[in-house]
């Protein structure tokens, strides 16, 4: 018992350094790994010690996620520099014509499908330069405009391939269950976005036809013609996986080859392109791999059968086991997945999930999917996330005013994943 409380206790120390920012979250989840380790009693050295199995098994646990966040990075890093990116946001805001409500609709829809594909704070920035000028020219209030972007955004990551890969090497769950759970929870998270878009023109009582804005000079990438069969890009991936049940590594990579042949580039255009994007896009992701090495270190941890006897008797005591507890426990604890808290699997959350199923205390996919629908309030709402940050700077605001927008929503959104989940897998 006393080592379950040592290991609470290190739990909360570093989960309020991280709060604070007085220790970012790539130090903090390795140094768990490695505190949790010493305090269950696991040796340094042999096949089970610290050195061989927690640290170099576990830079290593996660490395299927790393290959397709960098292949995800390198279509995302396509998409930028040729200009794909940037012509789906305008394509979607002239489609709209002059009417406000429709306008806002299909960019909401555009960056969702962007997302699917392109991550990282460039990319963000880059598609948040072009999108939300336009937003904000409609009359939408600052707070509504970032709002609606985030919503949008959270569509599209739920259905990214990247981070399909990281749950299922993180969670050991199938990519099928990973898919129909993502896929549901896209679903809603569309819905609400539809209905929150609704709510906000009401409440600005927009009605006036659009006059097209000066787009900032910064979001301005290749201003050149692109093909309109390159705009399917973002979705060929999808596609592959969805249809064809295709690994995702492959299908990431027909997505790249679609690109390169329908954007019709001369030979040493397309080898140019390739070669610079996937620098641009290993670049991109660099820290998003260390942090997933760190992930990996803290689950060969909390699989170690010495940690799991030792935290065995406080997590039956705290999981419920029951579908209604499952229900109440996941769905009014949502908001811990802010500020990289226990229920946030790119945070502590890897560490508890990790915990869940080695324990068998919840079925994995029921694990995975409590926290993949606790995760809506992370990557939409976090005043932490630098995509939140930089979003409130944009449009003049408090990343604390956009959660306040947000959170309610967002808690709910998550309460109807986990009753999705509770159904599907308990």
């Amino acid at each position: 018992m006393t080592s379950a409380i040592l290991i609470i206790v290190l739990f909360v120390i570093l989960a309020l350094l991280m709060l604070t920012r007085k220790l970012p979250t790539l130090l903090a989840i390795p140094l768990m790994a490695i505190g949790i380790a010493i305090i269950a009693g696991i040796p340094l050295g042999g096949e089970q010690g610290i050195l061989s199995n927690i640290i170099q098994g576990g830079v290593t646990r996660l490395a299927t996620a790393y290959v397709a966040v960098i292949f995800g990075a390198w279509l995302s890093q396509i998409m930028t520099q040729t200009g794909i990116s940037k012509s789906i946001i305008k394509f979607a805001a002239e489609l709209g014509g002059d009417r406000p409500l429709l306008i806002t609709l299909l960019l909401a829809i555009a960056i969702a499908i962007l997302f699917t594909t392109i991550g990282g704070l460039g990319a963000f920035i880059m598609v948040g330069s072009i999108a939300l000028p336009i937003m904000l020219s409609l009359g939408l209030p600052p707070v509504s405009a970032a709002s609606i972007f985030l919503f949008a955004f959270g569509v599209g990551i739920t259905i990214n391939l990247g981070n399909w890969a990281f749950y299922v090497d993180a969670t050991g769950v199938p990519l099928e269950v990973v898919k129909t759970f993502a896929l549901s929870l896209a679903g809603v998270t569309a819905v609400l976005t539809f209905v929150f878009i609704l709510i906000e023109f009401k409440k600005a009582g927009i009605r006036k036809h659009w006059v097209k804005p000066e787009l900032n000079n910064q979001a301005e990438v290749r201003d050149e013609k692109v093909p309109k069969l390159a705009l399917f890009t973002p979705i060929v991936p999808l596609l592959f996986v969805l249809v064809f049940n295709w690994p995702i590594v492959p299908s990431f990579i027909a997505g790249l080859i679609f690109a390169m042949i329908t954007l019709h580039k001369s030979f040493a255009e397309t080898v140019n392109i390739i070669t610079k994007s996937a620098y641009d896009g290993i670049s991109d992701v660099a820290p998003v791999i260390v942090l997933m090495m760190g992930i990996g270190m803290l689950l060969k941890t909390v699989f170690h059968p010495q940690v799991s006897a030792i935290m065995e008797p406080f997590l039956n005591a705290v999981i419920p086991s029951s579908t209604i507890g499952y229900i109440l426990f996941f769905s009014l604890l949502a908001p811990l997945a802010l500020y990289r808290g226990p229920l946030n699997m790119w945070g502590l959350g890897s560490g508890i999930v990790g915990l869940i199923i080695s324990l068998g205390l919840l079925p994995a996919p029921a694990a995975m999917s409590a926290l993949l629908a606790t995760e809506r309030v992370q990557a939409i709402g976090d005043p932490t996330n630098t995509h939140n940050v930089w979003l409130a700077n944009y449009v003049g605001v408090s990343v604390n005013d956009i959660l306040k927008k947000l959170l309610g929503y967002i808690w709910v959104l998550a309460a109807i994943g986990v009753i999705i989940a509770a159904v599907l897998y308990m």
